[in-house]
């Protein structure tokens, strides 16, 4: 099995490989990194649950929203609402966490958190465009941490806006300049950190959760510890005017809680807009958005399997108790004003006010940190799988350690683009949108995975459904409307180009594809409910079987055949001479992938199957027989036409099959291991005339009395080579292409019935090939062979009946009067043997007459449908048979000669 790290689109740029062990390594071992890549010597998984996933995933849950949106949430939402928007972010993301907890114990994880879930679970186009959306969402929360930050820094040492000069430490000039300068060094020192490597940051984010913690305590403290006061909060107002707000905090007061249990939405003082559930809600929601903090550590984590789901669950369900309590405690001790307009409130009611200033400069800078390391992690991921090329291709270059310091650089740039948003609030509702969306796609991609039925999805953690992970996903949908319907809009769209750009890049990967298993789940369904039994002939189409010898010399039969099928099975067959009994395995196992990749090559929508067996005929009754499944069967065996003209090898002339390229075709695809070179020597060299034939005369009428007698209709293709404008890139239409029918059998002048089963079967393959793309302005002209000279004047009255039946059959064509009494004169009639035995001995002269006439009026036609006299019943009649054929047919061009022996036309609706 290759490995899961298989890269999609090889870049060029540089030759990195993977520290995980490939699938089909023995245990214990690693592949050699290739010499100069730069790839880690050490294993960077070094951190447990606690460390790894419950400290980063509680720090980016509280980060700047406890500290500095706690009393702008209560304030403008009111104590019930504000509880309202906790318990359905929460459950929100607790549906989330379930799908993360549910793909995390189903299988190794790899570094790259929710980018690995995804695109392991829903394919590469899918995985790449969540991936980068997430990517991003984590670069915009990053910027908005630092923001954060440096408004709480400016809440300390920022200067007062009505004096220009400094008051002991509030000495930082303020305004918008300043703000994002200040930003830029705060990144700058998140940089430097993340550049040392995760370990270090989750060495020193368990002290930092230390230092919340007290942090925390003191808040709780303070509550009873403070006595009530009152303050007087300035803000700068439009035109330079200073507005003053009287504010004041009651300790634990009833009235305080009854006075802020409902909503009081009013004018944010940082963006000067008024404010409304939505806003509010998605500021809130910001406080939610680290569930996969962990997740995204995936690839330092000892065991992710067992640490994503454990710590993820613990820090969810501390960090909604924290929230509850710290909601319920300002609620009934603070009142509206004071929640409103002052962020930083909570310094002001503390027992030692720093205690919850170097709180929030820990919790902000840690969040900031946890972002940029997710980020980069993530970016780190998308590089390693070549999804977007060279222009990522760089940041999959790590150090020595193994910390990807190219993708860090990455994330520090785009981040430094946010902080000149200026306000942490402006950015809050683009942040919140894309983390919904990313995990939207986690739900999906757990849904897809328990509706695909697998039997390899076995997580260990039981407690979803296929339930909660669609409950999730439309919750995340809805509540992204809700927030900002724009910013929705804008982040679906953007999904929906990635998709395509990575879905025309065409990267065929050999991870699995959830596509295949739900396709799989539900073509079983469909298959089960398609019933033979309910067939009808207004329905019918046809369902091909070709049997296909060497491609080489019969790829122009099985692109025209991609043309007659219309809409229906389609399956090149091949029989592979040999018996199981003495080889040691299977042959034609492995011979697929070399006849799918010339599937691909070809572009026709086409099934394979092969087969082993001591003969062709023996072969080809059997896939007569196994081929499809259900009410999905051939119904008509299409061979070549079986004479001693050299085949041409068309692989020499379609440029298709001449561009060299090793590992990718033509197309920059990946194509399974099967590159040009190596599908050219699978398949031998066309026949010589010297060359023993597979098969005999009589093997070869063989076949198609078989067919016969399993009720299959026959045809059998001659000159195909010659036809041209059948390849996927051709721009034929048909316009200047004729489609000429020959109904009556040509080999029985005494036989005039041209309403017979074969021939009404020969019309509608006529029109079947007349209604595809590439023959659809095609004329189409049928042939009525008459007598004229005979007394018996019926051809008049049969021609008249023809029109009206191809008028009761929609069939669109010009109908032309051929006498041939001339060609009646040659044909011997032979005392003792019925005029209707399809072994009559005919004369030379008559079929030489037969095939002159044919040329006289169908040398220009582009294919010719000829009816197919019934095989003979003896053997040694067999090649007497072929050389009937082969005298009428012989330089007509691309003739296909029909034997049809089921109903196929309908008139009634």
């Amino acid at each position: 099995m290759s490995n899961e790290r298989t890269p999609l689109v090889t870049s060029g740029v540089c030759g990195l490989s993977v520290t995980t062990v490939a699938c089909g390594a023995a245990p214990g071992t690693t592949p050699e990194p290739p010499p100069g890549s730069g790839t880690p010597n050490k294993d960077p998984r070094k951190l447990n649950t606690f460390f790894g996933v419950m400290v980063p995933t509680i720090l980016s849950m509280f980060s700047i929203v406890l500290f500095l949106r706690t009393g702008f949430v209560v304030g403008h939402a009111g104590l019930l609402q504000g509880l309202l928007m906790v318990i359905v972010a929460y459950t929100i993301i607790s549906l989330t966490v379930l799908s993360i907890c549910a793909i995390s114990t189903n299988g190794a994880i790899q570094g790259g958190g929710a980018y690995y879930m995804i695109s392991r679970s829903l394919g590469p186009e899918f995985g790449g465009g969540i991936g980068l959306m997430f990517f991003l969402a984590k670069v915009f929360a990053c910027g908005e941490y630092v923001l954060g930050l440096v408004e709480a820094i400016l809440d300390v040492f920022g200067s007062d806006p009505e004096s220009s000069v400094s008051e002991g430490v509030r000495v930082l000039p303020q305004g918008y300049w300043y703000t994002v300068l200040y930003s830029s060094g705060v990144l700058l020192l998140c940089l430097l950190v993340c550049l040392v490597g995760a370990h270090i940051y989750s060495r020193t984010a368990f002290v930092i959760l230390l230092v919340v913690t007290v942090s925390l305590l003191s808040i709780f403290i303070s509550s009873v510890a403070v006595k009530p006061r009152d303050f007087v909060i300035t803000h700068q107002g439009p035109g330079n005017q200073t507005l003053r707000y009287n504010a004041s905090y009651t300790g634990f007061s009833a009235a305080t809680l009854k006075s802020n249990l409902g909503p009081g939405y009013s004018l944010d003082y940082s963006t000067n807009s008024v404010m409304s559930f939505a806003t509010v809600f998605a500021v809130m929601f910001t406080s939610c958005t680290g569930i996969m903090a962990g997740a995204n550590m995936s690839g330092e984590l000892k065991t992710p399997s067992v640490s994503i789901p454990k710590g993820t669950i613990v820090a969810v369900l501390y960090t909604f108790t924290v929230y509850v309590l710290v909601f319920i405690l300002v609620s009934a001790t603070c009142d509206r004003t004071l929640l409103i307009q002052d962020y930083g409130f909570l310094q002001r009611i503390n027992i030692w006010p720093p205690f919850v200033t170097v709180g929030i400069y820990c919790a902000s800078l840690s969040a900031a940190m946890c972002a940029m390391i997710g980020a980069s992690r993530i970016l780190h991921a998308l590089a390693l799988d070549h999804l977007f090329g060279l222009p990522l291709a760089p940041a999959a270059i790590t150090s020595s350690s193994g910390n990807p310091w190219v993708a860090v650089l990455y994330t520090w740039g785009l981040a430094q683009c946010v902080v000149f948003a200026g306000e942490l609030n402006a950015v809050a509702s683009l942040v919140t949108v894309f983390y919904l969306l990313a995990y939207a796609a986690v739900d999906l991609a757990c849904l897809a995975l328990e509706w695909a039925s697998a039997p390899n999805f076995r997580p260990t953690f039981q407690l979803f459904s296929w339930h909660t992970c669609l409950l999730g996903i439309l919750s995340c949908l809805v509540m992204m409307f809700v927030i900002n319907p724009v910013y929705s809009s804008g982040s679906i769209v953007l999904l929906l180009l990635l998709l395509l750009f990575l879905h025309y890049r065409s990267p065929t990967s050999s991870w699995g594809y959830i596509s295949q298993a739900l396709i799989f789940h539900q073509v079983r369904k469909y298959l089960l409910m398609l019933d033979v039994r309910k067939d009808h002939v207004k329905f019918w189409r046809p369902q091909v079987l070709l049997m296909v010898a060497n491609p080489r010399s019969s790829s122009q039969l099985i692109l025209f055949v991609n043309q007659l099928k219309k809409g229906g099975l389609y399956v090149l067959g091949h029989v592979q001479l040999g018996d199981l009994d003495t080889l040691p395995s299977d042959p034609v196992q492995q011979q697929y992938n070399f006849w799918l990749s010339l599937v691909d090559k070809l572009g026709v929508k086409a099934f394979v199957d092969l087969t082993l067996s001591p003969s062709v005929r023996q072969g080809t009754q059997h896939l007569l027989r196994i081929t499809g499944l259900g009410g999905m069967k051939p119904n008509t065996l299409i061979l070549g036409f079986y004479d001693s003209c050299t085949p041409e090898d068309f692989f020499l002339q379609d440029t298709a099959f001449c561009d060299s390229s090793i590992g990718q075709n033509s197309d920059g695809e990946y194509n399974f291991g099967v590159d040009l070179p190596s599908l050219q020597a699978h398949f031998p060299p066309v026949r010589h005339v010297e060359s023993p034939r597979w098969l005999s005369p009589e093997e070869y009428v063989g076949i198609i009395s078989d067919a016969v007698k399993m009720s299959k209709n026959v045809c059998l293709g001659r000159y195909f080579f010659q036809l041209e404008g059948e390849g996927k890139d051709s721009k034929v239409d048909g316009s200047e292409r004729t489609i000429d029918v020959w109904p009556l059998n040509l080999l029985q002048p005494g036989s005039r019935d041209y309403q017979d089963v074969c021939s009404l079967f020969l019309l509608q393959m006529a029109c079947v090939l007349n209604m595809s793309n590439k023959w659809r302005h095609a004329r189409m002209r049928i042939f009525l062979n008459v007598e004229t000279e005979s007394s018996d004047q019926g051809w008049v009255v049969n021609e008249e009946t023809f029109r009206e039946l191809l008028k009761k059959l929609r069939i669109r064509a010009s109908i032309k009067i051929v006498p041939w009494d001339s060609v009646v004169q040659h044909h011997a009639k032979s005392d003792g043997v019925p005029s209707s035995e399809p072994t009559q001995a005919l004369s030379e002269g008559f079929l030489s007459a037969v095939n002159c006439m044919l040329t006289e009026h169908s040398s220009q036609a582009a294919v010719r449908f000829l009816y197919l006299p019934r095989p003979p019943a003896h053997r040694s009649q067999s090649q007497q048979y072929l050389a009937q054929l082969e005298a009428v047919t012989y330089g007509l061009g691309p003739t296909l000669l029909i034997h049809g022996v089921t109903p196929v036309t309908y008139t009634d609706l």
